[in-house]
């Protein structure tokens, strides 16, 4: 049902936007990016994570990783990822398939800067094989709450 409720929520409120169904898997970074044509770079994953008792959504570029000091310093403690199944609670979307769009309940939806670099991207659309073709900063508009500096890229060195 996850697929379902992102198309429609796109149909009322982004019509304008890609709705992608590829034969593979778009579970991964890599599998995405193999499927969709594009650097891993672009990729979009959606990240379900819990700050003590603050649940939000974090959407960064496909090679970044969350980064556990920059989190300490912005939010005040480290943060932690959610299971498959909170995830799941949470988002109305399984691990694989997390997205920004229609979601079962509202959260907060932080943007990563690192996904400036990008003029588009492709986060996930509902399911393990749906992308959806997003100019980032339309991704903003839409969905987000706040641009956050809270991961590294694999070239920064991890001791930063």
């Amino acid at each position: 049902m996850s697929a379902q409720s992102v198309q429609a929520w796109l149909a009322v409120n982004a019509p304008d936007l890609r709705y992608i169904e590829v034969e593979a898997s778009t579970a991964t970074v890599d599998a995405a990016a193999e499927a969709l044509g594009v650097e891993p770079g672009r990729i979009a994953k959606t990240l379900a994570v819990r700050v003590r008792d603050d649940l939000f959504l974090l959407v960064t570029r496909g090679n970044a990783r969350l980064d556990n000091r920059k989190c300490k310093d912005a939010l005040g403690a480290r943060p932690r990822m959610l299971g498959p199944e909170e995830t799941l609670a949470a988002t109305g979307h399984p691990v694989g398939g997390v997205c920004p769009f229609a979601l079962t309940r509202p959260l907060p939806i932080y943007l990563d800067e690192s996904l400036k670099a990008f003029d588009v991207v492709y986060p996930a659309g509902g399911s393990l094989n749906t992308s959806v073709e997003v100019p980032t900063e339309r991704l903003y508009e839409l969905v987000g709450e706040r641009w956050v500096d809270l991961c590294r890229l694999p070239e920064e060195a991890v001791g930063e």
